[in-house]
C-alpha cells in the first residue's frame, strides 16, 4: 500500500485515524501497531512473518544486553550477534543473487540460484533495529521492556516504507508520552498534502519524460534528449522521495510524532558536501554516527581518512541495490567528497554563486544515471550519449520535439525544487492576519481535490524507493 493510493487515501487512513483517536490512550500504541502491520501485509502478505521475527529477536537481544550491562564480554558477545544475524537477513533478502551472479561472473561456474522478492522496507527498519541495539548497548537509550511498544518503532506505518530513518532515542520518548492537538494534526495534514502533491503531480508527470527517453534506442538519443532524461529524473527522485518524506513526517504529526526532516531543498546547494548535508538527511546521519565515527571519523591520519570515507560510501552505495551501478554511484561521492576536502573545495568556495551551483547540479545528474541504469553498460552508454558518443549528434526532432512538450513543466519542477515558493506562500498566509490560515486551508483542499482528480485518472504511479 503506498501513500499515494486511493485506497490509503479513503479506506485505510481514514479508520486508523477514528479508531487511534477514539481508542484510550493506554491501548493507542496497539492500534498503532495493529494498524502498521496491515500495512504492511496488504503488500507483503509472506515477509511480515519476517517482520515479526526481527521484531521478537530484536527485543530480547535488547533485553539480553541490557541484563548483562556488567559483564562487558556477554554484552558484547550479545551485541556481536544481534548486529550478525541483522545484517545476515538484511544480506540474504537483498543481496544473495547478486553475490552468487557475481561469483558466477568472476569464476566462470554456474552456481544455481533462485530470485528472491526483496521485502519492501527491509533496509529501513533494520537500520532502525542496529541503531536501538547499538544505543541500548553503548547505554544512551533505556531498553524498551514493552514489545508492543518495541514493535511499534520497528513497523509504524507513516516511516516504515521509505523512511525517513527514526532512531529509537529520537522517538523513545514519544513512543509512551506523546502530546494529540488540533494544531498538530493541522500542520501534519498540511506536510502531507503537500508531500502528496509533489509525489503525484510533479513527480509523476516529470517521470514520464524519463520513462519515455530511457525506453528509447541509443542511437535515437542526442545530446539534448540525454541531458533531458538525466534532469527528468534528477527532478523526479526528489518530488518522489521527498515528496514521500513529507507525507510520512505529516503522518507522524497527525499521530502525535515527530520526524526528523529528511530533505532540505538540496538542489540548492552550491557543493557536493553540502548536498550530502540537506539530501536523505536520515540515512546520511545514520552512516555517521554509526559507521562513520566509529572508523574514526576525520581526527585520524589523511590516509586513514580517505579510507573511511570510501568505506562509508562504498556501503552508502550498496545499500540502495545489489548492483554494482549502485556500488559504483556510491564512490563516485566519496571520490567527488575527497577532491572538494582536499583539492578543490577553497577554489569552488571563491567561485560566483551561480557557478558554484551550476557545477553541483552537473555532477548530481550525472550521478543520478548511475542510480536509475539497471547495470554498468547501460550507465556507460547513456552517459556517452550525454556527451554526444555514440548517440544522435546534439540535437534531433525528438529532442527538440521532449523539450518544447517539457520545458514548462521542468521549469516549475525546478523552482519547485527552491525554497521560495513555500516562503512566499507562508508570507502571504501566515505572516498576515490570523484570518488568512482560512486561505490555506482552501488552497490545501484545493490542491488536495487536484491530486485525486489526477490519481482517479493515472495509470502512472510509481514509487521509485520502493526498489530499495
Amino acid at each position: 500500500m503506498v501513500f499515494s493510493s486511493l485506497v490509503f487515501l479513503f479506506t485505510f487512513l481514514p479508520i486508523t485515524l477514528v479508531v487511534y483517536y477514539l481508542a484510550p490512550w493506554k491501548i493507542k500504541n496497539i492500534v498503532l501497531l495493529i494498524a502498521s502491520l496491515v500495512f504492511y501485509a496488504w503488500g507483503e502478505p509472506v515477509y511480515i512473518i519476517l517482520m515479526l521475527l526481527s521484531i521478537t529477536f530484536n527485543y530480547f537481544m535488547g533485553r539480553d544486553i541490557d541484563f548483562n550491562q556488567d559483564e562487558p564480554v556477554k554484552k558484547k558477545r550479545s551485541l556481536i550477534l544481534a548486529i550478525v544475524v541483522n545484517i545476515f537477513i538484511l544480506g540474504f533478502f537483498k543481496y544473495y543473487v547478486f553475490l552468487v551472479q557475481t561469483i558466477n561472473s568472476i569464476l566462470s561456474i554456474n552456481i544455481p540460484y533462485r530470485e528472491l522478492a526483496l521485502p519492501i522496507g527491509i533496509s529501513f527498519y533494520t537500520f532502525q533495529t542496529l541503531s536501538y541495539i547499538i544505543d541500548v548497548y553503548m547505554g544512551k537509550v533505556k531498553v524498551q521492556k514493552n514489545i508492543f511498544n518495541f514493535g511499534l518503532y520497528v513497523s509504524l506505518f507513516p516511516q516504515l516504507i521509505a523512511g525517513p530513518i527514526i532512531k529509537y532515542i529520537d522517538v523513545a520518548n514519544q513512543i509512551e508520552h506523546r502530546k494529540l492537538s488540533i494544531d498538530s494534526f493541522g500542520v501534519g495534514t498540511m506536510y502531507f498534502i503537500r508531500g502528496l502533491a509533489k509525489k503525484v503531480l510533479l513527480a509523476n508527470n516529470i517521470g514520464l519524460l524519463h520513462t519515455a527517453i530511457i525506453g528509447m534506442e541509443f542511437s535515437e538519443i542526442s545530446v539534448l534528449t540525454a541531458w533531458l532524461g538525466g534532469i527528468a529524473y534528477t527532478l523526479q527522485i526528489y518530488f518522489d522521495f521527498g515528496g514521500y518524506s513529507d507525507m510520512a513526517i505529516g503522518l507522524g504529526r497527525m499521530l502525535g510524532f515527530n520526524f526528523m526532516k529528511n530533505f532540505d531543498y538540496p538542489y540548492i546547494s552550491k557543493s557536493i558536501t553540502e548536498f550530502w548535508h540537506r539530501w536523505h538527511i536520515s540515512l546520511s546521519t545514520w552512516f555517521k554516527e554509526y559507521v562513520y565515527i566509529p572508523l574514526g571519523g576525520n581526527k585520524v591520519s589523511v590516509p586513514r581518512h580517505i579510507i573511511n570515507i570510501m568505506i562509508v560510501w562504498f556501503l552508502t552505495g550498496l545499500w540502495h541495490g545489489a548492483s554494482w551501478n549502485f556500488v559504483v554511484w556510491g564512490l563516485y561521492y566519496g571520490v567527488l567528497l575527497l577532491i572538494e576536502k582536499y583539492i578543490l573545495g577553497k577554489y569552488i568556495g571563491k567561485m560566483p554563486q551561480v557557478l558554484q551551483h551550476i557545477y553541483l547540479v552537473v555532477i548530481v545528474i550525472i550521478g543520478w544515471v548511475f542510480f536509475f541504469s539497471p547495470d554498468m553498460g547501460y550507465a556507460a552508454r547513456y552517459i556517452g550519449c550525454m556527451f554526444g558518443v555514440g548517440g544522435a549528434g546534439f540535437i534531433n526532432k525528438s529532442a527538440v520535439y521532449y523539450f518544447l512538450t517539457n520545458i514548462i513543466l521542468i521549469l516549475i519542477c525546478a523552482i519547485g525544487s527552491t525554497p521560495y515558493v513555500h516562503r512566499l506562500f507562508k508570507i502571504l498566509v501566515f505572516k498576515t492576519k490570523k484570518k488568512h490560515i482560512w486561505s490555506a486551508v482552501v488552497i490545501y483542499g484545493i490542491l488536495f481535490l487536484i491530486v485525486i482528480a489526477y490519481l482517479v485518472s493515472a495509470t502512472y504511479n510509481p514509487f521509485l524507493y520502493f526498489r530499495f
